[in-house]
């Protein structure tokens, strides 16, 4: 994930949770919202009740890792906001992984 595709605007970020589209699963909740540029944008919230700053940072790291290696599963025109559950302290890198491509792929709950 390029620096050019976050949503930067805290405005923006507040209005996709608000307004979009949900899906989520045990440990992420991913809210999307329609745009009408080709170019998808990604933003990635991890609370404090997950754990410290470091913690919270790694997990952000995996995230856009995972992001990166499978941008073709998350569909165009959109805006992605990805909230991290606390339960995600109990996964590894490959469980995380599984879990979100389970969740891009429509199989988690319509929310």
């Amino acid at each position: 994930m390029k620096k050019r595709d976050v949503v930067k605007s805290n405005i923006l970020f507040n209005d996709i949770i608000q307004k979009g589209n949900r899906i989520g699963n045990k440990y992420f909740v991913i809210c999307f919202l329609k745009k009408e540029q080709e170019k998808n944008n990604y933003g990635i919230a991890v609370g404090k009740k997950i754990g410290n700053a470091v913690r919270r940072n790694k997990i952000k790291r995996q995230v856009r890792n995972i992001i990166t290696k499978n941008y073709n599963l998350f569909p165009k025109f959109h805006n992605y906001i990805i909230i991290c559950k606390r339960e995600i302290n109990n996964l590894t890198y490959a469980q995380m992984n599984n879990m979100l491509i389970k969740l891009l792929n429509n199989k988690g709950e319509e929310i």
